[in-house]
């Protein structure tokens, strides 16, 4: 295993970490006033940024497939973790480089499975960063940690697909630019393969019969973007809508959710280095009992496991991009299941240690940490909740040791073990 980065990653990190420390952290205040308080959303600075960030190269950096003619740079999942690790340190940050999610699962759905047509539609204004879009899967109804629960009509009239159905927690839908929903249902009920009973269509946001009825709040925060519940109640949309093939869409699901595993919790480990900064700036501040914070051996334990801990998650999640890049999303599959637990579970540990270390002020909107704490909560649950991703590790560690066990018993049956 090879997880040296190359000089094409190395120089676009550090174009990242100077582009945000010159153009970025210095709106924090701004974005947390305009956004947070005024509630004002998009910034209007936002647009400035993508623009400047656009012009420097520092745009699409996540799709390994970006083709020369399209706007970006191309970079495979390895070289472009470092960036998204540099990025989650702020979390608004990554739309200024068009990377940010449900956006950038989308485009890679849009670029493996879209029609010509819906490229141009929809890819292209996406890639440039004119439009945002929601991917509409999970429902209130029933346990959407199993995509064969999903109960989202999508029948087929004439040259027209009819939805029905009720989603909610999707991302977006509340931002003003989102123009497209791909939105999973059954196609094909009755087929006796329960993976296969599934299809994505485009929807756009202004079609009659989309409603949004509320943005319900997370963790008493909600989220100017949105993670809105929404209804469909007879929504149609031209057949030409579908997103690859009819009953694929347990599939696609399955593949846009590798890479972005991958992204998201290398922003998570960006979240929790700003979090262990912060512990050890304010343990270098503050005195309890004659002593400065970080010379009780408490905070030491703090900070030495949070370092241990970080050190562990990036290289588990390098492990799965390096695995990704070498041999596919699915020989990565495993490793991808263990970052989804193993991240989440960092930050919460890391973010909460630091809210600690400073006290009340670390619960309020003083500092971020009560957001990466947030943040690396609701990742518990976002792209499948832990329990779903610990009984795939479980059952594919049985499985190879059912294998092995077979292996052993055959070769010491064979003539030559004689």
């Amino acid at each position: 295993m090879d997880f040296e980065f190359s000089e094409k990653s190395k120089r676009m990190q550090a174009e990242v970490r100077a582009f945000i420390a010159e153009h970025v952290a210095p709106r924090e205040a701004d974005y947390a006033r305009i956004v947070e308080h005024e509630h004002v959303f998009p910034p209007p600075f936002m647009d400035d940024l993508k623009a400047k960030a656009r012009a420097k190269g520092l745009w699409n950096l996540f799709l390994p497939g970006l083709k020369p003619e399209e706007p970006g740079t191309q970079m495979s999942n390895l070289d472009y973790a470092p960036c998204a690790e540099i990025m989650g340190r702020i979390q608004w940050s990554s739309e200024v480089f068009n990377c940010s999610a449900p956006d950038t699962g989308n485009m890679e759905l849009l670029h493996l499975a879209a029609t010509p047509a819906q490229k141009e539609k929809w890819l292209k204004p996406l890639l440039d960063g004119k439009i945002r879009s929601s991917f509409a899967m999970t429902e209130p109804e029933v346990g959407s940690s199993d995509a064969t629960n999903i109960r989202t009509s999508i029948r087929r009239e004439g040259g027209e697909w009819v939805i029905n159905g009720r989603k909610w927690f999707i991302t977006n839908a509340a931002d003003p630019r989102c123009k497209i929903l791909i939105v999973m249902g059954q196609t094909s009920p009755e087929r006796p393969e329960a993976h296969r009973r599934q299809s994505m269509v485009l929807v756009p946001m202004e079609t009659p019969g989309v409603t949004v009825i509320r943005n319900p709040p997370v963790m008493h925060h909600e989220a100017p973007e949105g993670h809105c519940e929404i209804t469909f109640e007879n929504v149609r949309v031209p057949v030409d809508n579908l997103l690859g093939e009819e009953g694929g869409g347990f599939a696609l699901a399955q593949a846009r959710l590798g890479p972005g595993r991958i992204h998201h919790c290398m922003r998570a480990i960006g979240g929790a280095e700003a979090s262990l900064e912060l512990m050890i700036q304010r343990s270098l501040q503050r005195r309890t009992f004659g002593k400065l914070l970080y010379e009780h051996g408490a905070v030491q334990d703090w900070i030495a496991l949070s370092r241990i801990e970080i050190e562990q998650a990036r290289l588990l999640v390098l492990k799965a991009a390096w695995l990704m890049d070498r041999s596919g999303n699915k020989a990565a599959r495993k490793e991808v299941a263990l970052i989804k637990v193993a991240v989440p579970r960092l930050l919460l540990a890391v973010s909460n240690r630091a809210m600690q270390t400073f006290g009340a002020k670390g619960l309020t909107q003083d500092t971020p940490i009560a957001d990466f704490w947030t943040y690396g909560r609701i990742l518990q649950f976002a792209d499948g909740p832990d329990e779903v991703h610990l009984r795939s590790i479980a059952r594919q560690e049985v499985k190879a040791m059912q294998e092995q066990m077979t292996k052993n018993t055959a070769a010491s049956r064979s003539p030559a073990a004689e």
